[in-house]
């Protein structure tokens, strides 16, 4: 049987982390011409923090869109209000002060639609959860930029309607949003794209195949079994063939020919019994068998890997390389992500 994923839920999940993916680049494109647009200094440095952050947030979403391994096109319906959003910010028909009204709403949006993807991803499945895990940072930041950009609108506003200053301002403003919901940020992961480096990577990768294998042993729905197997399917082999394109080539020279070979040789009987298990009924006794063999197999190369070779990445390796093995690590996965999906059409 061969197997494939077709969940609806996760699809669906897939097309809200594309939306979000769009809206963030209409964010960016605002923010710039925000800051054209105003001489005022407090202004420019609230929109230049938020634009930094921004564009951190786009390089986390690109990761966790990786991560969780289901590409989808974005919504029609956001693409067409995103397109309309455009070029009602381009247009010389709002004052700066709408502009930034319908940028406000545009982070309300992005908040809701990230702690919706994070509410689904706790229905639908611990792996998809374990993906979208840096999300969290996105969320927060988005309404903690919401609270500013109500005191840049009071700032705006008031200045529009009277010709003087409010008497709060933007820093006070955004101070007393951000006590009224501190607690959430106790729970957030704050950790952002630049910072992330290879090791992280492949232990989110790592942690959400442990998760699969858990679903998989925790199930006894056929169909479930086969969806969830399908995406570790899908997931192992991308990951370990991103890993052989980037990573081992990469660490060869300082972690050793032997345990390198060692690795591809690991990686290489993995895919094997892949292959094998794709080909089984999930329904049948043996199915489980194979799966738990694969996983016995899997956890002893990630022990080696999380062991002895992010040891040597870490003695021989400075934070920008690593950072930059990342970053290569990640879009080689999109491409193979991509190709996978192209040739189960």
């Amino acid at each position: 049987m061969v197997m494939s994923l077709d969940d609806t839920k996760r699809m669906a999940i897939a097309s809200k982390l594309a939306d979000m993916k769009l809206v963030q680049e209409l964010l960016i494109s605002n923010e710039e011409r925000f800051l054209s647009a105003t001489n005022d200094s407090e202004i420019r440095e609230r929109f230049q923090d938020m634009l930094q952050d921004d564009r951190k947030n786009m390089g986390v979403l690109e990761t966790v869109i990786v991560q969780y391994g289901v590409k989808s096109e974005p919504n029609t319906t956001a693409q067409k209000m995103i397109q309309e959003a455009r070029k009602l910010g381009e247009s010389s028909e709002l004052s700066l002060y709408e502009k930034v009204a319908q940028h406000e709403l545009l982070k309300h949006k992005q908040a809701m639609t990230g702690l919706l993807i994070h509410k689904a991803a706790q229905v639908v499945g611990a792996d998809i959860e374990a993906a979208i895990t840096p999300l969290n940072t996105v969320n927060f930041e988005n309404r903690a930029h919401q609270e500013q950009l109500k005191g840049v609108l009071e700032i705006l506003g008031v200045r529009a309607l009277t010709g003087k200053d409010a008497k709060q301002g933007i820093w006070a403003r955004v101070q007393d949003a951000i006590a009224a919901f501190s607690g959430v940020a106790g729970s957030v992961v704050t950790r952002t794209d630049d910072e992330m480096n290879i090791q992280d990577v492949i232990r989110m990768d790592h942690n959400k195949a442990n998760m699969l294998f858990a679903q998989i042993d925790n199930s006894d729905d056929p169909k479930k079994i086969q969806e969830y197997f399908g995406q570790l399917y899908k997931d192992l082999t991308v990951h370990a063939e991103a890993e052989e394109q980037v990573v081992y080539p990469a660490v060869r020279s300082f972690y050793g020919e032997a345990n390198t070979q060692e690795l591809y040789d690991e990686q290489g009987e993995m895919k094997s019994m892949l292959q094998s298990i794709r080909s089984m009924n999930p329904a049948s006794s043996e199915f489980k068998a194979q799966v738990n063999r694969l996983k016995d197999a899997v956890m002893d190369h990630v022990r080696q890997e999380e062991s002895t070779m992010f040891t040597a990445i870490n003695n021989n390796c400075s934070d920008e390389q690593k950072e930059r093995l990342a970053t290569e690590f990640k879009a080689a996965k999109s491409k193979l992500q991509d190709k996978m999906a192209a040739s189960m059409k």
